[in-house]
């Protein structure tokens, strides 16, 4: 047996993975991913694929970054683990926190590190109802989510999430939430109503819930500025100065999960700052190390610190942490790795290269089966439907995506099929020349699945 396939029967026999099919994957088994130069990877059989979707939303700095490794190095020699329990801390954390402040918004001057976005939007949950009852509100513990929003997996996180598959059978939602209407018009817009009645409609709904569940018990909203996992939806204009004013309205803290938007993906520092609007919390993870290592944030305002911080000392500790809260070999990539980001002007390079992407993406539009190609900075979807004049999707949900997935891995291109979405989103170093690159290989796709999509529908 070839080396490869002793790792592909190893992975069979032992392996339960995320996000799969286990019994499907039984059959087909995995692709086994052996290293990676730039925008690309390449399999153990030496097949090269453009990752197109940056690992999963998060390498910016490509697969191939020297520098990321020899801050690993250089930290892992000096001091390869700590923790920030009991009043400790070390440099790269420090130094690491003083960054995210000084690049986040005004308003937001505190840090609390985690190893995932999941176990960030946790630590909010916890945090909120935490400083509720320190300020005598009790009450105040319902969060406002949106449907197919995407908030992590763990208890309380994946309450917030609202796409279907991530709660069913795991009896989710396990925390007092409420699923407000995705900002999508183009799927959730009804007949007649213009994107600008869309958006006055979803506010009017949000404010509706408000009142009937009573705002002294809401305690935050929680939104990515552009809702990428659940298939890459971007806002109406005034969505989210609509909701932000909302929130002031009625005392409600507004969390912007950033572990996908954060650190340039819209051209911008944040994505909050593209939207227009100014959170009290911030998710931050993923391109925070361009996940050569775990490592999340929460950075959150002085007010909720003060409130933290006072009942802390009133219980005598505030008691929750990870063993690798502020792990210092993360703290350190995260830190060479923002520098990077900085020094390579990278965050300018994705607003440089939006029209060439987002505008060569949309020439795909007219291609059979093609309902709708959107998106904002270097991040973006083709969803597919069975029929574009009525927008209608497919009698099998998530059989033409899989179709594109595996034509894509063919091809040399990886992408994400969220059901029958096709979604988009490259390491920040992307030039213009594998702009192109993509959307010849995605045009290919495309054909590909319409011919394929067709003699299905034949017989």
């Amino acid at each position: 047996m070839t080396i490869s396939n002793s790792l592909a029967a190893a992975d069979l026999a032992t392996a339960l993975h995320p996000y799969t099919d286990a019994r499907a994957f039984e059959q087909s088994g995995p692709i086994v991913m052996d290293r990676g130069d730039g925008i690309y990877v390449y399999d153990d059989k030496g097949k090269k694929y453009l990752e197109g979707l940056a690992g999963l939303w998060s390498v910016a700095v490509g697969f191939s970054e020297q520098r990321l490794c020899d801050a690993a190095m250089k930290q892992m020699q000096k001091l390869p683990y700590y923790h920030t329990f009991a009043s400790k801390a070390h440099e790269p954390s420090i130094r690491l926190s003083e960054k995210l402040v000084e690049m986040t918004p005004g308003n937001l001057t505190r840090v609390f590190y985690t190893n995932s976005g999941s176990e960030a939007n946790d630590t909010i949950v916890k945090m909120v109802w935490y400083m509720n009852n320190a300020l005598g509100r009790p009450r105040k513990k319902k969060f406002l989510a949106r449907t197919k929003a995407y908030h992590g997996v763990t208890v309380a996180a994946g309450s917030l999430t609202g796409l279907p598959n991530n709660h069913r059978d795991f009896d989710l939602p396990a925390i007092p939430v409420i699923h407000l209407t995705c900002p999508h018009f183009y799927r959730f817009g009804k007949e007649g109503e213009t994107e600008q009645d869309f958006c006055a409609r979803l506010l009017a709904e949000a404010e509706e819930v408000i009142l009937r569940e009573d705002p002294e018990t809401i305690a935050a909203f929680i939104g990515e500025p552009v809702m990428a996992s659940g298939g890459v939806m971007v806002p109406p204009d005034g969505y989210w100065q609509g909701i932000e004013a909302l929130c002031r309205k009625y005392d409600i803290l507004l969390v912007a999960d950033e572990v996908i938007t954060g650190f340039g993906r819209l051209g911008r520092s944040f994505g909050a700052e593209r939207m227009g609007f100014t959170p009290d919390i911030m998710t931050l993870s993923k391109q925070i190390t361009s996940s050569y290592l775990p490592l999340a944030a929460v950075v959150f305002t002085e007010e909720i610190y003060q409130a933290i911080a006072d009942n802390s000392h009133k219980i005598g500790i505030f008691g929750h942490g990870y063993t690798g809260s502020g792990h210092p070999v993360a703290t350190a990539v995260g830190l060479e790795n923002l520098t990077i980001i900085e020094e390579r002007d990278l965050i300018g390079n994705a607003a440089r290269l939006e029209p060439a992407f987002q505008n060569g993406l949309r020439a795909l539009a007219d291609l059979p089966y093609v309902g709708e190609v959107r998106g904002i900075g270097l991040i973006a979807a083709i969803e597919l439907v069975s029929d574009k004049a009525t927008k209608q999707p497919f009698a099998r949900p998530g059989q033409a995506g899989a179709i594109a997935a595996r034509i894509g891995h063919e091809e040399g291109i990886i992408f994400r099929a969220i059901g029958d979405t096709l979604a988009l989103c490259p390491p920040l170093i992307i030039t213009e020349d594998q702009v192109a690159e993509i959307v010849t290989l995605m045009e290919r796709v495309l054909r590909r699945t319409t011919d394929e999509l067709a003699g299905l529908s034949a017989t």
